[in-house]
């Protein structure tokens, strides 16, 4: 008889109402970056509030290398903004992950990232909530961080990603990458001259998790001979170099909004 997984869901928490996971807060475990003054009613951690999301995954990563659960659910402290689902929903479908995939969650449809040169913010005005924020610019090009954690390696035409950083990994998926390299990838993005509480590199470390845990589905290494031809995999997600690409010189991405309850 097979055995269910074993789940942890990690938290990226600031000071956002965690009643939502009180029926399964024995499955959390929740970084608090907030201060005693935001600290939940949950038993958590604090650390500092550097790095965005990015940052509290690698540092549970880092630091729970060698015990991590079967499954890890990653969430941020608030995630209907994101996701349309229920928490049971959610955690059924993370605990159906497979090695080798990692599992997202509507309503938000994977992304298309190519701004190998740098993201050049200005023309995103439907980023203006993030763009207008405080942040330290990132020291490199996301071409050169790439070529960083994966030296000697091609730079893809494109990379997918999940918007909000929500997903589900196994512990094996994750494994393929030894605990040293995740120590260099925090340490590139979020120490030394990237210690900030919102660094550019933390939307760099939104847009590689997918592409670094699984690049022969969310790599597209030519944007005509690499494209899926279908719409979309195995797991429902918008397939292989048919992600969503955010317009450029709008306001409003349409595409983002949750959609509309029916009638």
């Amino acid at each position: 008889m097979d055995t269910q997984p074993t789940m942890e869901i990690v938290i990226a928490h600031y000071n956002e109402d965690l009643s939502w996971l009180e029926d399964t807060i024995d499955s959390c475990s929740i970084y608090s970056k907030g201060g005693e003054k935001n600290a939940p009613p949950y038993p958590h951690e604090a650390i500092p509030n550097i790095g965005r999301e990015g940052h509290t995954y690698l540092y549970h990563l880092v630091e729970n290398y060698e015990s991590l659960a079967d499954v890890t659910l990653f969430l941020q402290g608030r995630i209907d903004d994101h996701i349309s689902l229920s928490l049971t929903e959610i955690k059924k479908r993370a605990l159906e992950t497979q090695p080798g995939e990692v599992t997202t969650f509507p309503f938000r449809e994977l992304e298309s990232f190519d701004n190998w040169d740098g993201i050049p913010w200005e023309e995103y005005p439907s980023w203006k909530k993030w763009s207008s924020m405080p942040r330290a610019n990132a020291v490199k090009t996301p071409a050169q961080y790439w070529q960083t954690f994966f030296p000697g390696r091609e730079i893809p035409a494109s990379v997918g990603y999940a918007p909000g950083a929500l997903f589900a990994v196994r512990k094996e998926t994750i494994q393929q990458h030894s605990r040293d390299f995740y120590r260099l990838v925090l340490h590139e993005f979020f120490l030394g001259d990237m210690l900030h509480v919102n660094p550019e590199t933390g939307h760099l470390m939104e847009r590689f998790f997918l592409a670094i845990w699984n690049p022969s589905e969310y790599c597209c290494w030519d944007k005509v001979k690499d494209v899926a031809r279908e719409k979309r995999n195995a797991q429902g997600q918008l397939a292989k170099g048919r992600w969503h690409i955010t317009p450029r010189w709008v306001e409003i991405d349409e595409a983002t909004l949750r959609p509309a309850p029916a009638q």
